[in-house]
């Protein structure tokens, strides 16, 4: 059998990526393919964090192209991420490519301990990472990160550098206070320190920033809407009705100022007695799956109510790190590199590649 780049190119159509549910070519991913007599090799490029899918993409390409009569086969698969369109007339923030917003109608759905384990679960999958605590007057960042205790050093005497824990950037207003006194500030005073937070703070090559938001639909949702490069926004909420009322409002607030909802994450949505086994919804079920069929939206993905996962994230090691084999953290990377594809899949921001355009006097 002789082969030509159009029989590996047909060859790579039938390399499905289980993560984008679409072929290696319809996604462009397959690059620079080579042909020498019966020696192939090829460049795959993800657009989204995906350390563990790597290997088994490579297998997959390989055996695919052995399978159209390829003797030699030589597969390189990477990830590169890149920066994607926000809200018209607002800039990409300095170090940052790409801004997720993590929000929730009401408080105690359970939106800070996704946000935190997201931004762990787009770490392990490769990614470069931070996460902004936006939640001005009840940070809770520094202690589900277990770094409640130090604060950010600044070495122009402008710019703070985040601090790190379990290999992602982090920056709160938490660092900088005294966690027993109270924030008794009106809403000027907490959306100019949510702006300085983010643009004051010495971003480092950063893929993705999750920004964990405080509950509802106020001043600190509007100045991101408005100011704040968001690339996309996730809604987290409990099954339970009253939570779904406040999480459609949240949906609707993104929806008003044109920033993409990019899925729902639905927190407790199942109990599992760890005596007897036994499963039960107890704040109700089919709540997370409505609300997506009436807004047209995915979900993501669906958390039990553990005990684990409080008392891992309450001792400042969050279930993603604390137990990266289990299942918890098995549900957080999926819906991490789901969130990836999405991501993937938008527009791209290309205002970087403009040309700077100077005017001489000849």
């Amino acid at each position: 059998m002789s082969l030509t780049e159009q029989s590996i190119q047909e060859a790579l159509k039938a390399v499905v990526d289980p993560n984008t549910q679409k072929d290696l070519i319809a996604t462009r991913s397959a690059r620079n393919i080579k042909v020498s007599g019966a020696d192939v090799s090829v460049d795959v490029e993800l657009g989204y964090p995906a350390k563990s899918q790597i290997e088994p993409m490579r297998q997959r390409v390989i055996a695919a192209l052995k399978a159209a009569g390829a003797a030699n086969v030589s597969a390189n698969v990477r990830q590169k991420i890149a920066p994607h369109a926000v809200q018209k007339g607002v800039k990409l923030v300095n170090g940052v490519k790409n801004i997720i917003a993590v929000a929730s109608g009401k408080g105690g759905v359970g939106k800070s301990t996704t946000a935190v384990n997201l931004a762990l679960a787009l770490a392990a999958e490769g990614a470069s990472v931070g996460i902004l605590d936006a939640d001005i007057y009840g940070p809770s960042q520094p202690q589900m990160l277990g770094i409640a205790d130090l604060q950010p050093e600044t070495a122009d005497g402008k710019q703070l550098e985040p601090l790190e824990a379990h290999g992602i950037q982090a920056m709160s207003i938490g660092f900088l206070i005294d966690p027993e006194t109270p924030m008794v500030w009106r809403g000027p005073m907490v959306t100019q320190a949510l702006t300085q937070l983010l643009g004051d703070t010495n971003w480092r090559d950063i893929d993705y920033l999750v920004v964990d938001l405080p509950p509802g639909t106020g001043d600190i949702q509007l100045t991101l809407a408005q100011q704040v490069p968001v690339t996309g926004a996730v809604i987290v909420t409990t099954p339970q009705d009253i939570a779904l009322l406040d999480a459609r409002k949240g949906l609707k607030m993104f929806e008003k100022v044109g920033i993409p909802i990019l899925g729902i994450v639905e927190n407790m949505s199942i109990h599992i007695c760890s005596n007897c086994g036994h499963e039960e919804h107890i704040f109700g079920s089919g709540g997370g799956d409505k609300m997506c069929a009436d807004y047209e939206v995915e979900m993501l993905g669906s958390l039990p109510l553990d005990r684990n996962i409080r008392e891992q994230v309450d001792g400042g090691t969050p279930s993603v790190v604390a137990d990266p084999d289990g299942r918890v953290a098995e549900i957080y990377r999926g819906i991490a590199r789901r969130l990836g594809v999405k991501i993937a899949e938008m527009a791209r921001d290309h205002s970087a590649k403009f040309p700077s355009i100077v005017i001489q006097n000849t």
